[in-house]
């Protein structure tokens, strides 16, 4: 399958999931989760190389609109552009990830300690 072909079947995935994201939102969350995937890590910098690579585009340029995902909306580039409300994703995504659960009981932990709460 055509690398643009996965990122919108991915995109069309997460976004039946997590109705919350815009296309865009959606759009950069299957950016990362296949770029990790395709990476085998989660380093922005790996992460960045195998989008751009698949995208047949600059790295330091999906570098940037990966970076972008994290930032708070005064920090990015261009008006339109507004930070990602979390809260109302962490129900779905939780459901989303326990779905897909089968045999042992899960433990689950959630780190919220870079969100400074």
């Amino acid at each position: 399958m055509h690398y643009q072909a996965s990122v919108d079947q991915w995109r069309t995935t997460i976004m039946q999931h997590l109705p919350e994201l815009s296309k865009p939102q959606a759009t950069v969350v299957a950016l990362w989760s296949l770029g990790m995937v395709l990476a085998r890590s989660c380093a922005l910098t790996a992460v960045s190389a195998v989008v751009a690579a698949g995208e047949g585009r600059q790295e330091n340029t999906r570098r940037q609109r990966l970076c972008e995902w994290y930032s708070e909306a005064p920090d990015k580039r261009g008006a339109p552009r507004q930070a990602l409300q979390v809260e109302p994703c962490v129900a779905p995504l939780l459901g989303w990830i326990v779905s897909w659960w089968q045999g042992t009981p899960l433990a689950l932990a959630w780190d919220a300690t870079t969100l400074g709460v």
